[in-house]
């Protein structure tokens, strides 16, 4: 029999995760306390069931899974631990937040008391797309390979050794790169935009590093929307690498950028033009 799962929240990500474990028949359900009319929309629209109540809605699912901005995962792991207290079920309790390992500690403390078992879990890649088998979701902690029976049901499960904070420890580092690195580049466009360098900076690059250009022209028209979600993202990377420490100094910056080109997207939109313009043109 398909398993009823837990998906919060039903954003880009929790919603296409939710349609895809749909797809093999689970029942998913989610919760829209505090979510606006999109999130309810992306529900509807993947089939996923919203029930208001928290005991109700974890009352006989077999997982709860946490897909939320990184900020909003103790939080949450703190709101729905009465009722995974209460729970005869005690669903699985996967964190596939982008959190460091030391708030996966925090989540952790929060839900283990309640006897539910704890998974700690990174996704890497975009949302479920048809045809294809992502995005992987590296799991780790005893709890794991119960969590691999998601993998009947549509989900690539990749279960790691080690403790728990080693599926977010990979998460943080594959963010630092990929996010970091996309940073790098906006930042060094933004300066040849403004020092009138931009075309020639554009040639060389094609010119040196094709590879390197092209990585960043599929990049950058796609990180304008995510930025604000990235914020968070690098202030955990930034305590992943360790406080004090230059590392730590950096990604701080890396957030402080991305809080600017956030703003830009929403209000006067400098920054995104002269971006857009860098790898359209």
């Amino acid at each position: 029999m398909a398993p009823i799962v837990v998906v919060i929240a039903a954003g880009e990500m929790g919603a296409a995760v939710g349609g895809r474990l749909r797809e093999t028949g689970a029942e998913v359900r989610t919760s829209l306390v505090r979510r606006g009319a999109k999130t309810a929309e992306r529900a509807r629209r993947h089939g996923l069931i919203a029930v208001g109540d928290d005991r109700a809605l974890v009352q006989d699912a077999a997982f709860v899974l946490s897909i939320v901005p990184p900020a909003e995962a103790v939080p949450l792991a703190r709101r729905l631990a009465p009722a995974l207290a209460d729970s005869s079920a005690k669903p699985v309790y996967v964190d596939c937040n982008a959190i460091s390992p030391a708030t996966v500690a925090e989540v952790a403390t929060a839900v283990e008391p309640t006897g539910s078992p704890f998974v700690d879990a990174g996704i890497i890649g975009g949302p479920p797309q048809p045809g294809t088998r992502g995005p992987k979701f590296y799991a780790c902690g005893p709890a794991a390979r119960r969590f691999r029976a998601l993998a009947e049901h549509g989900l690539d499960v990749r279960v790691l050794d080690g403790e728990l904070g080693t599926a977010s420890a990979l998460k943080m580092a594959y963010g630092s790169i990929t996010k970091g690195f996309t940073a790098i580049g906006a930042a060094a466009m933004l300066g040849a935009t403004a020092a009138g360098v931009a075309d020639a900076l554009k040639r060389e690059l094609g010119d040196s590093q094709p590879a390197l250009k092209a990585w960043l022209d599929r990049q950058m028209p796609k990180m304008y929307a995510k930025a604000y979600r990235w914020v968070a993202e690098m202030e955990e990377v930034s305590g992943f690498v360790g406080e004090p420490s230059p590392s730590s100094q950096m990604f701080e910056a890396v957030a402080r950028l991305y809080e600017q080109l956030a703003r830009s997207e929403a209000g006067d939109r400098r920054d995104v033009e002269a971006l857009a313009r860098f790898v359209s043109e």
